[in-house]
């Protein structure tokens, strides 16, 4: 007896090699019919015996391809002609549009077997790739996602590659960037010292200059690296000069070998089995692992740092110039500091030509640009820093239905945009920092994209609140709907909507700064309640910020705020102090802040670790390496009730620590980490004993310090709180666009 069913599968199906697989399973229980994209699910039809039928219902979930997530959304009976054989069918693009756009994935254990293979035809090919692995997201034009729909349209396949791209039980059978020597992208090597070469031959100019100590601009996946011999210190100071980057730590792309692949990480770090785990992972991050003394990595990686971010090769042509080179190599974003990664070879040429003294191009055309995302286990658990490739475009589900398509443009630093629609949420890879022309024509094109490809059109902007932030004016400048965000509303609902609780929490979201609801500078809030609703019931004592802004980047001004605030002179005073102090007597330029993440810029500069960071955070960080294994039990800071009646805690203790105790500069990193965490708890359990609230959140940049969230976790589990710590979405302001959803999401549910 035969039947007919008509089958259709959402989730992540395409770009995964999930027809291939519907194909190979209908051919081995014998059934008849086909399969087909359409936008953004996968149609199925069946014919044969109806246990057979159901088996295949079965498998196609429980057996579907490593990369794939099915979910089989509808199975109804038809009646239909009989069908002789299962095939393969065209791609239909109408419909209803349930589309998920595939993240970049890493070369492939089989691949990178073929590459190394003297006898295969793709043998030492830079570009080789199957339906388990390669670019998607930067290559996408756009969906169903099929070869005439990508950047690899303008390669034609050559008879051999056609042959496997079309055969059902081959390996590649619609591999979209499938290519091969013959008639796929290439390499070429440019300098001032060679001409220009193609092939092998551009590898190898590549490599003696890496060698040479010389630094080259690699294109990958998402765009450029710049690469230099990570166990040359005068390579790495070199790179660091031209870049203008003196401090802030550059990654390091380690060689593949062992076992597991992890050989050369243990030989330069402590990693534990959640760092490993994150290494290997298919979205191949950065992961930050704790440095060996005799790493043998020039110390000018890290400087002050007692971490690497380390990260394996994820692309073909990485694992080729790291078997050639034969050692780490520094692999940092090719770009301008604070800029989207470049993509373009006359845009790297012309931006990075003073950086690099060699650009090893390929002309496989990148349509946007993806970053390298970073990891760090905190609380044992792998936390997002940046979100980039191999990860977004990042999909998060609301618990509530939207009424029509909504855009949050999310903050100014660290920027990501986010698209919702229905209770679907898409986060956009990291963009950067919104200062720059490139930054900002970069974050249109990625909402431009993002509406595109998955075919919802904002009919309403979210924006923060801060009237000055270029993400704000942007939306304010479209002619839609507007509706603004405060700063640490979006943290504290980031934290809701990841964890999906259904209940009042109080999240504390702390960070550097952030609009608040008085117009003063906020970072250190507690707020209790659920998006759209939330009440802020707890923060710090207030103190003004010398020179506003720039005290981010000068963490002498935090510490001069808190200095003059109760009447001392600053120890670090360095030149325009006076003319500071004269400003900030008559409040000019002098905002109020509550921002944690300036507290700490404030003990950084007061315990002589850093005056004026090269890079955001740079003083904490510097505070948190200090720690290494010191106990950090401290007393909590005096609370007080301000005239709004907002529990506050004094920070006036601290500061008595850091400037009198006497205690050597470890010691006090120590006891100004264990006070704000034992400060953290006191203040729980005072709104718990007025609110009854039980679970807590912990969102904005100062809780990537991970002594410091460790430390609160183990303090809160003690006194019975559940504990909340992103894992999806980053804490820092990568997170807020996604938060901004949340809330207004949420507005008007009671």
């Amino acid at each position: 007896m035969h039947s007919t069913q008509k089958l259709l599968v959402s989730g992540q199906v395409q770009g995964v090699g999930f027809r291939p697989f519907i194909y190979r399973l209908a051919t081995d229980l014998e059934l008849t019919g086909w399969v087909r994209n359409t936008s953004g699910r996968v149609e199925i039809l069946i014919q044969g015996e109806p246990e057979r039928m159901r088996e295949f219902a079965s498998r196609l979930v429980a057996q579907a391809p490593p990369l794939a997530v099915p979910e089989l959304e509808r199975t109804s009976e038809l009646v239909h002609n009989k069908l002789r054989e299962f095939f393969i069918a065209d791609s239909r693009g109408s419909g209803e549009r349930d589309v998920h756009v595939p993240p970049d994935h890493f070369a492939c254990a089989e691949c990178q077997a073929e590459m190394r293979d003297a006898g295969d035809r793709r043998y030492r090919y830079p570009f080789i790739n199957c339906t388990q692995c390669g670019p998607r997201y930067t290559i996408i034009d756009r969906l169903p996602y099929d070869r005439p729909n990508t950047s690899m349209s303008s390669f034609h396949m050559c008879p051999q590659c056609h042959a496997e791209y079309t055969h059902p039980l081959d390996r590649r059978f619609h591999a979209e960037p499938i290519a091969c020597p013959v008639c796929g992208p290439s390499v070429q090597f440019k300098s001032g010292q060679c001409e220009a070469s193609e092939g092998e031959t551009a590898l190898a100019h590549a490599i003696a200059m890496l060698r040479a100590g010389a630094t080259v601009a690699v294109r990958g996946i998402g765009g450029y690296h710049l690469m230099c011999d990570a166990a040359n210190e005068s390579a790495v100071k070199q790179l660091r000069e031209r870049k203008h980057r003196p401090h802030k730590p550059l990654a390091v792309m380690l060689p593949q070998t062992g076992t597991d692949g992890c050989d050369v990480v243990r030989r330069v770090a402590v990693a534990g089995q959640c760092e490993l785990a994150l290494l290997q992972d298919p979205r191949r991050p950065i992961v930050l692992c704790r440095a060996r003394a005799d790493s043998g990595l020039a110390r000018s990686i890290a400087p002050g740092l007692q971490e690497l971010g380390l990260f394996l090769p994820y692309s073909p042509l990485h694992h080729l110039i790291l078997d050639a080179f034969g050692g780490p190599l520094v692999a940092t974003s090719g770009n301008i500091s604070g800029e989207p990664v470049l993509t373009e070879p006359s845009d790297a040429e012309h931006r990075l030509a003073s950086v690099a003294d060699g650009f090893l191009h390929h002309n496989r055309p990148i349509r946007r640009p993806a970053d390298d995302s970073v990891y760090r286990v905190i609380a044992e658990r792998g936390r997002p820093l940046r979100i980039g490739r191999g990860v977004a475009p990042l999909e998060l589900t609301l618990s509530v239905d939207l009424p029509e398509p909504v855009l949050a443009v999310g903050g100014h630093m660290k920027n990501t945009v986010a698209l919702a629609w229905q209770n679907r949420v898409v986060v956009s890879p990291h963009i950067g920092e919104l200062d720059s022309p490139r930054s900002l024509t970069v974050f249109a094109q990625v909402i431009e994209d993002l509406q595109r490809l998955y075919g919802a059109q904002a009919k309403h902007v979210i924006c923060d609140a801060h009237p000055n932030y270029a993400s704000s004016r942007w939306a304010r400048s479209q002619s839609l709907p507007i509706t603004p965000v405060y700063h640490h509303h979006a943290h504290a609902s980031a934290v809701y909507g990841e964890f999906k609780v259904g209940s009042d929490i109080l999240v504390f979201t702390w960070d550097g700064t952030g609009y608040g609801e008085d117009g003063s500078i906020w970072g250190g809030e507690g707020l209790y309640g659920r998006p759209g609703a939330w009440r802020r019931v707890t923060s710090f004592r207030p103190f003004r910020l010398p020179g506003g802004d720039k005290a981010g980047r000068e963490p002498w001004r935090s510490a001069a705020a808190l200095c003059w605030e109760t009447g001392l002179d600053l120890i670090h005073a360095p030149d325009g102090a006076k003319l500071a102090l004269q400003a900030w007597q008559r409040r000019i330029n002098s905002p109020v802040s509550t921002a944690v993440g300036r507290l700490f810029d404030a003990a950084a500069s007061l315990l002589g670790l850093c005056q004026d960071a090269s890079f955001e955070a740079q003083g904490p960080m510097l505070l948190e390496a200090l720690l290494q294994e010191c106990d950090l039990r401290a007393s909590p800071l005096p609370l007080f009730v301000d005239k709004a009646g907002v529990l506050c805690a004094d920070w006036e203790a601290a500061l008595s620590m850091l400037l009198y105790a006497k205690l050597d500069v470890a010691q006090k990193a120590a006891q100004f980490h264990g006070m704000f965490a034992q400060t953290l708890c006191a203040l729980a359990k005072r709104v718990r004993a007025q609110t009854g609230v039980t679970t807590i959140g912990l969102n904005g940049g100062v809780f990537q310090n991970r002594r410091l969230t460790e430390c609160v976790e183990r303090l809160m589990h003690a006194e019975g709180f559940t504990v909340l710590i992103p894992a999806q979405v980053p804490s820092n302001d990568a997170g807020i666009s996604y938060g901004q959803i949340v809330d207004f999401a949420y507005r008007g549910i009671g």
